[in-house]
């Protein structure tokens, strides 16, 4: 899922249309079945050796599932408002980071071959976009290598900027340019003085039209424009405008369960907690009830997406009763579900007044995930309680 899905720069995969049925690889990767996606795309690798959108998908598909595992895309949904240079790294195999970069340098080997002999190969310099893209994901999740990520991802908008010169049609290489716009408004003024990127200013405004039109007239990139919107509209606090895209998506990927968390708290911050804890509860009943697609799906995630909705509404004690349930198989989840359960308890207290409990919650935090920004946090109410302004 994008924005999923991340926020950097997401090379765009080659998908379908939302009103058109996605190929069987994207069909699972939307749906969060990412073993299958790859095993798909492995698959189409091998009967086309020498097309490069194959290993742009592979490639994509390994980066996503460790980005899953690490519970980076819910965190990038529901944590929509941190700065762009704070994410939690992502832990990959040797063997996923062979894997990732093999396919990326055999993607990028057979876009340059191709342009070689034509230089307005729309479809060769759309496919290097995209691996840019993704290696920029990559450097900046995986690596932690900002910079290294930062100017392939102003190396991916050349190239798509470089598509619709040559064909102003080509819609769906505007979602990298708009993104790119996006990402690079919002970034801090000494980053946007990095050389490399001269003549990139970035225009928040700007970036979130060409997702508009993305997502409303592309073809191969409707989809991820839609997700990638959902992110940017919560982030620029317009979540009215995101919850008819949420809807969509619930609909045409019925087994994605992060779209529903994430329609959970766009309705939360449009103040409406009823309507925000319902796509939660019909969560809870499909996994209860052994539903296809939700065996990977923990209770304790649903726990976690419901007390912490509870807690901003401030009904304190059932919001109390999800966070145990969290914190009592913290062991069991990704480390930023767990650390911001056990700092979101150590709140509760607080306002609870049972500052001991509190303090305890905080030092659990602390231990859990040491170097995690939520960890951080918790030092600080440590030496002062936490109070209803300090909104974190």
């Amino acid at each position: 899922m994008r924005a999923a899905l991340c926020l950097l720069l997401c090379g765009s995969a080659w998908a379908q249309a939302a009103d058109y049925p996605v190929s069987k690889g994207f069909e699972y990767f939307y749906n969060l079945q990412y073993d299958d996606s790859i095993a798909e795309f492995s698959r189409q690798v091998a009967q086309h050796p020498n097309v490069p959108d194959g290993y742009n998908h592979l490639a994509q598909a390994v980066l996503y599932r460790d980005m899953f595992r690490a519970g980076a895309l819910e965190s990038e949904l529901v944590t929509g408002t941190n700065p762009f240079l704070r994410r939690p790294k992502v832990d990959a195999s040797a063997e996923d980071q062979r894997r990732f970069d093999g396919a990326i340098n055999r993607a990028m080997d057979l876009a340059q071959a191709r342009l070689k002999q034509n230089p307005r190969d729309t479809q060769a310099l759309y496919a290097l976009g995209v691996s840019y893209g993704l290696r920029a994901n990559y450097n900046f999740l995986v690596r932690k290598a900002w910079r290294d990520s930062l100017r392939d991802a102003t190396s991916a908008r050349k190239y798509h900027g470089r598509i619709t010169e040559i064909d102003p049609g080509f819609i769906d290489a505007r979602l990298v340019q708009g993104l790119h716009d996006f990402i690079v408004g919002s970034l801090p003024w000494h980053w946007r003085a990095l050389g490399f990127l001269i003549g990139f200013r970035g225009n928040k405004d700007e970036g979130i039209r060409q997702l508009e039109l993305v997502s409303r007239k592309g073809t191969t990139n409707r989809i991820d424009a839609q997700i990638l919107l959902c992110a940017v509209y919560r982030r620029e606090h317009r979540p009215q405008s995101a919850v008819p895209l949420l809807e969509e998506l619930i609909r045409r990927f019925p087994h994605n369960f992060l779209f529903p968390m994430e329609l959970a708290q766009m309705y939360s911050d449009l103040g409406y907690k009823e309507k925000a804890l319902a796509p939660l509860r019909r969560l809870e009943q499909l996994k209860r009830s052994g539903a296809s697609g939700y065996g990977q799906l923990k209770l304790e995630k649903i726990c976690f997406a419901e007390g912490t909705i509870q807690f901003w509404y401030n009904d304190l004690d059932p919001a109390l009763a999800n966070m145990k349930k969290v914190t009592a198989a913290a062991d069991e989840l990704d480390l930023s579900t767990g650390v911001l359960a056990w700092m979101r308890l150590g709140q509760i207290y607080d306002l609870k007044g049972q500052r001991a409990l509190a303090i305890d919650a905080y030092r659990r935090a602390l231990a859990y995930a040491p170097d995690s920004d939520a960890a951080k946090e918790s030092r600080q109410y440590l030496a002062s309680p936490y109070h209803r302004k300090q909104r974190g």
